[in-house]
C-alpha cells in the first residue's frame, strides 16, 4: 500500500510539472506574438518616428541657441519684418529686459511692462501648466515680440498658448496641429519656410510668430478678437464650441496673476 501511493504521489508531481510546462510554453508562445506585432509596427512607422525626433532635436537645438543669442534664424535683417526674427529679438526673456535701459519692455498696446509683472506671469504659467519656470522665460519673450510684430495683445496670444497646447512645444493633435499654437503646418508651412533655417512648427519661437501673425490675421479677416477665435479654431457657423470663451477667460486669469490692465478688443 505505501508503494502504491508513492507511486500515485510521483505520477500527480509528474503531470503538475507537465501542466505547469505547458502553461509556460502558451504564456512564452503569446508574448512573442506580441513582440512580433510590435516589432512589426515600429519597421512601418520607424522612418516617421526618426524625422520627428530629427525635428524635436533641430527645435531644441534652435531654442538653445536663441537663449544664446544668437542669429536662430539666420534671417536678420533678410526679407519683411513679419518673416524675419533676429537673435535679439526673440532671445529669453531675460535677455530682453538686459535690452532695455529701465528694465521694462513695451507690449503691443504701447503700455509698458515691469520685470515683476513678467515675473509674476511666468510664476503663474509654471505654477499653473507644470512648466520648468526657467521655460516659461522664452515663451513669454516669444509671445511679447511676436504680439509687438503684428501688433495684437500678447496675452491674449499665451491665452492662446494655453488652452491650444497647455504650454507643451512639442503637442500634436489628431489633424496634424502642432506646437505651442497648434498650427496646421500642412496648411501654412509657406510661413514657416519664409522664416529660414529653423523654421519649423517643433521651433517654440517659429511656432510662436507663425500662430500669432494666423491669429492676428482671423482677427482682421473676421473684424473682431471673438471673430477672429472662431476663425483661429476653425469654425465656420455660429458658434465656435466654447473656444473663445476658454481664451477670454484664460485671458482674464492671465491678466490678473500679473497685474495687467485688461485690453479692450
Amino acid at each position: 500500500m505505501a508503494s502504491l501511493f508513492k507511486s500515485t504521489d510521483s505520477w500527480r508531481m509528474w503531470r503538475n510539472a507537465q501542466h505547469l510546462a505547458a502553461e509556460f510554453l502558451r504564456s512564452a508562445a503569446i508574448y512573442s506574438g506580441i513582440l512580433v506585432l510590435v516589432a512589426g509596427m515600429m519597421v512601418m512607422v520607424m522612418p516617421d518616428m526618426r524625422a520627428r525626433l530629427y525635428e524635436a532635436h533641430e527645435a531644441a537645438l534652435s531654442v538653445f541657441e536663441s537663449m544664446a543669442g544668437r542669429d536662430t534664424y539666420g534671417v536678420a535683417g533678410r526679407g519683411s519684418n513679419e518673416d524675419s526674427l533676429s537673435g535679439d529679438a526673440v532671445g529669453d526673456l531675460d535677455m530682453m529686459r538686459a535690452l532695455q535701459d529701465d528694465g521694462r519692455i513695451g507690449n503691443a498696446a504701447g503700455t509698458e511692462v515691469s520685470a515683476e509683472q513678467l515675473d509674476a506671469l511666468r510664476s503663474y504659467i509654471a505654477r499653473k501648466y507644470k512648466v520648468a519656470y526657467d521655460a516659461t522665460g522664452m515663451m513669454v519673450a516669444g509671445a511679447f515680440e511676436a504680439a509687438r510684430r503684428f501688433d495684437i495683445d500678447p496675452v491674449l496670444v499665451l491665452a492662446v498658448m494655453a488652452i491650444e497646447s497647455r504650454y507643451n512645444p512639442f503637442a500634436e493633435s489628431h489633424v496634424g496641429a502642432q506646437g505651442l499654437m497648434q498650427v496646421m503646418t500642412r496648411v501654412h508651412h509657406d510661413k514657416f519656410d519664409a522664416l529660414g533655417e529653423g523654421g519649423h512648427a517643433l521651433n517654440p519661437l517659429a511656432n510662436i510668430h507663425v500662430g500669432t501673425r494666423i491669429l492676428r490675421d482671423c482677427i482682421q479677416r473676421r473684424g473682431s478678437v471673438d471673430g477672429g477665435l472662431a476663425c483661429y479654431v476653425g469654425a465656420t457657423g455660429p458658434g465656435d464650441g466654447g473656444y473663445g470663451a476658454k481664451v477670454r477667460a484664460e485671458r482674464r486669469r492671465l491678466s490678473l496673476a500679473a497685474g495687467l490692465p485688461l485690453r479692450r478688443d
